[in-house]
């Protein structure tokens, strides 16, 4: 990914815990900046970039994202303490993602595009993302077209780590639960269109996403202690995911009063 350098920290996006903020960036560009000081730290950065790499690949539109270098100098305009820590903390490679002007979040009453709202669907079952409800869609609607955004609460396997990668086969079988997803609804088109979004993510195409998550976001585990090794083990467990029979896949469900 491009690699810019942080000139202005404009304003925080206050919303859940991990305290985004809006940025200048010596491109002229403007970001909403994940800090890898936040949170559950650098692996929900690597899962917001692996997840939007494979969304790419299923014609799932995402904001364009880049690696943003804070210099932690900046915090010493900012008034707010905790703004400070933050930026403190995250000095180096943070997360950008493209701040789209004029964007409003997706109206649960309006009908999106089926095919597209399957494929945002299949891809939540694919990586285990838990943050796309009725009370959190994490959908922007921007020039007419839906964007799917904050996938950093995917890939929860990653989080269980510390003593090793575990075993791939476990996350190929672990079912995914629909009953509070936005989209739960297009679960018939996200079936439909199975084969044909899986084939798209061959090892191939898997290795070369993995190959855009900085090597700065990759914290060594026993058993994969070098960036290349824990990309190996992503690949490894996605590629379960896909060839594993797919139980995670989403069930069409009977909707009440119908």
């Amino acid at each position: 990914m491009p690699q810019v350098r942080v000139t202005r920290y404009v304003t925080p996006l206050r919303e859940g815990g991990s305290l985004p903020g809006i940025v200048e960036a010596d491109d002229l560009g403007t970001y909403v900046c994940k800090f890898r000081g936040a949170g559950q730290g650098p692996r929900v950065l690597v899962a917001e970039v692996i997840v939007a790499g494979l969304a790419r690949l299923l014609d799932i539109p995402t904001p364009d994202q880049v690696v943003l270098d804070v210099d932690p100098d900046i915090a010493r305009y900012e008034a707010d303490e905790e703004v400070q820590d933050l930026l403190n903390a995250s000095a180096g490679l943070n997360l950008g993602i493209d701040f789209l002007p004029g964007a409003f979040g997706y109206d649960p009453s309006t009908e999106p595009d089926s095919e597209l709202a399957g494929r945002v669907l299949w891809l939540d079952a694919f990586t285990a993302n838990v943050d796309r409800s009725w009370r959190n869609p994490n959908l922007l609607v921007w020039r007419g077209t839906l964007q799917a955004i904050d996938h950093g609460a995917s890939l929860y396997f990653h989080h269980s780590w510390s003593g090793g990668p575990g075993d791939p086969e476990r996350f190929a079988r672990q079912p995914y639960d629909t009953s509070e997803h936005i989209l739960r609804g297009y679960a018939e088109e996200a079936r439909a269109q199975d084969a044909g979004l899986a084939a798209r993510l061959t090892d191939t195409a898997l290795t070369a996403v993995l190959a855009d998550v900085s090597d700065d976001w990759l914290e060594p585990v026993p058993g994969a202690e070098t960036p290349d090794a824990l990309r190996e083990r992503y690949v490894a467990f996605l590629a379960a995911r896909r060839d594993g029979g797919r139980p995670w896949l989403p069930e069409v469900r009977a909707e009440a009063g119908a």
